[in-house]
């Protein structure tokens, strides 16, 4: 079983940065591969970025490539998403979730690979 606390979010004016944090219980953090999902007012649930420490792989949607960066540390059982150069559209409640290492690196992008969910936080940027 695996805990995920998302903390970070906020309001910020586009072109503004902001760095999202998840913590995770369990002891097995490592082992899991750890994502970040987005979802705004009426729309679906929305894939940002992976990584999957255990194969030395990281994965973005093109929406947030080059502005967004994943990272992780596995001593503090935390996954991080440095957003910069924010725009309006990014604006969302962002999750994030954790699935199995042994997930397939196809089905990394979508949500029903991840076992394990955060409550979200709120990113609002204005324009």
């Amino acid at each position: 079983q695996v805990q995920l606390v998302e903390s970070g979010g906020g309001l910020v004016q586009a072109g503004g940065s902001l760095r999202l944090s998840c913590a995770a219980s369990g002891r097995t953090f490592s082992s899991y591969v750890m994502g970040w999902f987005r979802q705004a007012p009426g729309q679906e649930r929305e894939f940002v970025s992976t990584i999957a420490w255990n194969v030395g792989r990281i994965y973005y949607a093109d929406s947030v490539k080059g502005r967004f960066t994943i990272s992780r540390d596995n001593a503090k059982n935390t996954v991080y998403l440095q957003m910069n150069s924010l725009k309006p559209d990014d604006t969302a409640v962002y999750y994030c979730a954790a699935a199995s290492g042994s997930a397939l690196l196809s089905r990394l992008s979508r949500w029903e690979t991840y076992d394990y969910w955060g409550q979200g936080t709120q990113v609002t940027v204005s324009s």
